[in-house]
Parts: structure tokens; sequence; C-alpha cells
């Protein structure tokens, strides 16, 4: 009986450390850096250190209009919208961690690819990409990121 309680004792102490409740501190980013202002999604959400971008394509920064050129004008620009979100909140490039790119056409894949590289410095991010059937606004690319970033 007094080893069963010990036992039980023990059980309910190992418990109730793994129920340590974290608390997470969550922002709601829309600056306007790139989008404008109205559509139903943030720019981008901060989860502690952990920054989540919505998907990018690749418009002028402040309007819906896609950049003309085709896959690499719009490779280019999205990356580069993607680089300037990220630095309105304090990160950069090297902070991304996972991308997940959709392309209206997947052979143009390697197109894309070739763009993609240079804005790391070797240390790529994880990565997925997928064939989709129509992206947002039309886009050829869309890509969006995960960041992890510095505590204030």
């Amino acid at each position: 009986m007094i080893r069963s309680a010990l036992l039980s004792t023990l059980l309910l102490t190992a418990m109730a450390g793994c129920t340590t409740h974290h608390s997470q501190q969550v922002e709601f980013l829309n600056p306007g850096t790139v989008l404008p202002s109205g559509f139903p999604f943030s720019e981008a959400v901060r989860v502690d250190n952990t920054l989540y971008l919505s998907g990018m394509v690749g418009v002028k920064p402040g309007t819906t209009e896609l950049v003309a050129g085709g896959i690499e004008a719009e490779s280019r620009q999205t990356m580069d919208n993607i680089r300037m979100t990220l630095e309105a909140h304090g990160a950069s490039m090297d902070d991304v961690v996972k991308c997940t790119v959709m392309l209206a056409d997947i052979s143009e894949w390697s197109r894309f690819n070739d763009i993609y590289k240079t804005y790391f410095n070797g240390r790529y991010p994880a990565r997925s990409a997928l064939g989709a059937n129509g992206l947002a606004l039309g886009a050829r690319i869309e890509v969006e990121c995960i960041a992890v970033v510095g505590n204030d």
C-alpha cells in the first residue's frame, strides 16, 4: 500500500511538471510594407520568436499589380517583397528556416530556383515546391516563409 501511494505521488509530481503552461505572445502584423490594407489576412504573424509570413507574390509594393516580365521578374519581386516584410519586422533572409513555393507552372521551377538561391548565403531554408492550378492575382509564383527571430 505504501509503495503504491509513493508511486502515485511520483507519477502525479511528474505529470505536474509536464503540464506547465507556456504563455505565447501573438502579434498580427499589418504594416502595409508590401500589401495594401483591406485583405482578410495578416502580412505576417509573430508567435514568440517565430515569424510566419503570408504567401507573397510579385506585386509592386503598395499595389495589387504584378510586375511585368514573366516568371523571372515575378520571382525577383516576390523574393524582394519577402525581404522587405522580414526587414519591417527586424528580421532578414538569414532568419528564414522554411519556405513553401507554389508555381502556376511547375515546369518553371528551375527558372525560379536560379533566382531564389541568390537570396540566401549558401544556408538554404527547408523548402517544399508544388504546382498550383491558379494563384492569387494571376501570379506565376507565390512563396510563404517562416523565420526564427531574436526575442526583444
